[in-house]
Parts: C-alpha cells; structure tokens; sequence
C-alpha cells in the first residue's frame, strides 16, 4: 500500500468500526422483522399457514411471556422452527412478545362485545347491574372530581378551569382566581381533592402543570397548590409542592398526577417523568416519582430519603413512567398505583416505601415506534407489578370501593382506560387481582372515576366530555 495512502486508510477504518457497531445495536421495528422472517409460516397477520396460528391463544410449549420467548429464541426442532437468537437480539425478542400478545388481543376483539350503554339503560353486570345516568354536560376535557359535603361536586377542566357541579346537574361558572396552568399537550389542571378536615378548614388542593415563565411557554412541571373557594374565587392560596427551577422539564408529556390522603393527613401525589425516562432512577429530580408530603408541604421525619443530600425528601417511591392513578385502603393501610406503559406495561402497583417500579431498567412494554426498550422484564431490587396490560389500554385512574350501594363491589378496584375506553372492575385477593370485568366500552376515553356520597360510581369522560353516574338497580 502506497505508504501516503496508510494514515487514511486507517482513519476510515477508525471510523467504520464504531458506525458498523452502531448499526449492528440500531433497534428494529418489530413488525418488519416479523414480516421478513416470521410472516412465511405464521401468515402476515399471525393468523396461521405453515405453522400454527399466532391469535388463537394455544400453545404446544408454554403460552407465558418467558416460554414464548424462548421458542423465539431457541426454535422448536421437532416443529422444523428455527432459533432465531442469533437473529433477533434479546430486546427484540421481547419486543416480539409484545407484538404478539397486541396482535391476539386485537383478534380477541374483533369477535368479542362489551356494554355500550345509552344514557338511563341498565347494564347487566357479573355482581351487580347498574343504570348509567348523564349528570353533567357541556365540560372542555374533564380531569378530577371531588365531592362536596353538600353534594356539589368539583371538576376540573384541563384547559385550566375550576367547576362546581350542582346535585341537579348544573354547571356553575369558573372559580376565579385559579393558578395559571400550563395547558399544552399533557398538561393542565389536573386533579382536585378536599383536606380530610375540608367542613372545618376548607382547604381544596389542585395538581398542574406549573409553567416556570408564562402559560404559553415552557418548561414546565407538576405542582401542587391549596387554596379556599369563597364565593366563586379562588383565595388564600399555598404552595405545598413546586420544583426548583432548574429542575422543570420541557415537553408535553407524562405530568402525572392524582392526590389522596391517608388517614394520618399526608398527602401523596404522582409525578410522570416528562418524558425523560432516565429522570426517573434520578432521586435528585421529582419527575417519576410519588411523593409523601403532610397537608401543608412539609416533609414528613418518615420519609425514606429525609436527610439525603443527593435525593428530594418529599420522595415516597421510585422508578414510575407516569402513574395518573393512586388509590388507599385507609383500613389496611395498602396503597395502590396506576401507569401508563409505553407501548404495552401498563401497571398496577401495590406502592411501598422506597421502592423502586423500575422504569425503564425494566418494562413489559416496547417503543411507540415498534422498536424494544430493554430484554429484561424483572431485575433483583426492582419491584414486579401486581398486574400489567399488554397490549396498554392506557389506564389512567384507580379507585378503591369501600361504599355499601354496591355491596358485592366492596373491596375492588375500579381503573379507567382512555384508549381501550373502557371501565374496568379488579377483584383482590391477597393483593392479586384474581378477576377482571369490563363494566363497559366505548362511549368515551374514560379518564377518572370517584365514589359518591350516595354510593354510586361517577366517571368522567373524554370525547365526549361529560360525567355520568353508575348508580344500583333496585332488586
């Protein structure tokens, strides 16, 4: 070689070396990968041809996520299957799996029914039937609710507004006064909760997205607020949670949040990552956390971080993607979570003290895009959830039933779901979900559901925007 042409030579080299290793780690869309090397025996639409189907739910070696990938992975001899280990990398097998359990349960659907109830129809339930009743119109996205001692009902509105929905249905004026929200994509006033001692103090707390500079421009994170309504304005206002500056993220995505109080008047509040899942292994950041803080922000002695110089105090767990659902049983203490997955892993968590969920170490769900997150489902140290829905169905709320309208629901969770647009009933037993019904599908993106003072389930609905009552049916 021409000695002038060495040291170029080399470069190029240098240079290809790290590019070729780059594109060998690119990750794949999982759907073009099945269709190249799996479409020829599975049929393009897995419903079956050479090989079994892939919709039908039977399998010959193990149906679970970790035997479906070990086929993948090691190839079934004696069905003329190949490995495909050497092919596929583990991330994409587990993305694989994903694809698969999406696909089937698309199936599942096309050839399945579900409640799609008018307004006053009675839907046959497997406990209890129930009547769906309108109780509230003509609202812009509502968000959270929260129960009067009156009767009334707060509801806020996503674009910023604070409501009060009268016992006959009656929508009052916005509440004036209100924080400026940061409504973009995601963000907004989200939830709104009443102090366990609200007939003696009035305070009403509010979760939203916090605009560091102004309402039209970011970054932005989650806050929370308390304040008195007095004669339709919003007044006396607190802060009882808001980040440091430098800590605000900017994006449209993943805010959070719902509030709840334990019986002891702490309040817990649920952060999303913002979409910067790394933030959420971060215990310097807020974002991909629940946080613990008493009623008027201070930090709780309690806390598993207080005292830590490189973790926020008001942090109670760790590792979540973006939870908008928390539950309490004030009788037992259990404390219970809903998040959005990515593509797939949406979870239901039981919450405890300085956890860590995971995210995204670990995930039962890929990118939006069809490519893999990671192989690993579980890693020691990391919590497993209760429950996970793959493919998502985008739960968003959660809320225990301790009333007594609906005796047999005692004791369940009920969580909603915006893209499956379903209301969902979770039986526990031993903290496991034991059974799951769909109480109904498609009138709406469910996005938040309250117990009544008379017992009866109110949910809030997207697209249409409204609230209706699940209420019980005479026997």
């Amino acid at each position: 070689m021409n000695s002038r042409l060495f040291p170029l030579v080399s470069m190029l080299i240098a240079l290809a070396v790290p590019m070729l290793a780059s594109a060998q780690i690119r990750p794949r869309n999982v759907a073009r990968l099945y269709a190249e090397h799996c479409a020829n025996c599975h049929g393009p639409n897995l419903e079956g041809g050479q090989s079994g189907s892939l919709l039908d739910d039977q399998w010959l070696h193990g149906g679970d996520d970790d035997s479906l990938a070990r086929s993948i992975r090691e190839g079934l001899v004696t069905n003329g299957m190949p490995a495909w280990g050497g092919v596929f990398s583990d991330a994409e097998i587990r993305a694989m799996v994903v694809f698969i359990r999406e696909q089937a349960e698309q199936a599942r659907r096309r050839g399945a029914t579900f409640a799609q109830p008018l307004p006053e129809e009675i839907v046959p339930g497997q406990e209890h039937d129930f009547r769906l009743t309108v109780v509230a119109e003509n609202l812009v996205t509502p968000w959270g609710m929260a129960f009067l001692p009156d009767g009334r009902m707060l509801v806020t509105e996503l674009p910023g507004r604070l409501r009060c929905v009268t016992t006959n249905g009656l929508l009052s004026e916005p509440v004036a006064g209100i924080p400026a929200v940061w409504a973009r994509g995601q963000g907004g006033l989200m939830d709104v909760a009443l102090h366990p001692g609200y007939t003696s103090n009035g305070w009403v707390y509010l979760a939203f997205s916090h605009p560091l500079n102004n309402p039209t421009s970011g970054p932005a994170m989650t806050a929370v607020v308390r304040g008195r309504i007095r004669e339709g304005r919003w007044t006396e206002e607190e802060t009882i949670f808001r980040a440091p500056p430098e800590l605000y993220r900017s994006g449209t995505v993943h805010f959070g949040t719902r509030l709840v109080f334990d019986r002891a008047g702490h309040l817990f509040f649920a952060i999303g990552e913002r979409g910067h899942q790394d933030d959420a292994q971060d215990l310097s950041r807020p974002n991909g956390k629940i946080h613990r803080v008493h009623d008027d922000g201070r930090i709780p002695a309690d806390n598993p971080f207080t005292g830590m110089s490189n973790a926020l105090a008001s942090i109670w767990s760790f590792g979540h993607r973006n939870p908008q659902g928390l539950a309490l049983d004030q009788d037992r203490g259990d404390f219970w979570a809903v998040e959005h997955g990515a593509r797939g892993g949406d979870e239901l968590n039981f919450v405890q003290r300085g956890r860590n969920y995971g995210w995204p170490l670990i995930t039962h769900g890929m990118n939006y895009n069809g490519t893999p997150i990671t192989a690993q489902t579980a890693r020691d140290g990391l919590e497993q959830p209760v429950l996970h829905w793959t493919p998502s169905i985008a739960v968003c709320d959660l809320e225990l039933y301790t009333a007594s309208a609906f005796p047999r629901w005692r004791g369940n969770l009920f969580a909603t779901a915006l893209a499956r647009q379903e209301l969902r009933r979770l039986v526990l037993r031993d903290r496991q979900v034991v059974a799951q019904e769909v109480l109904f599908r498609n009138i709406g993106r469910v996005r938040a559901v309250v117990t009544g003072p008379d017992g009866s389930l109110y949910v809030a609905l997207n697209q249409p925007d409204r609230i209706v009552r699940l209420a019980p049916v005479p026997q």
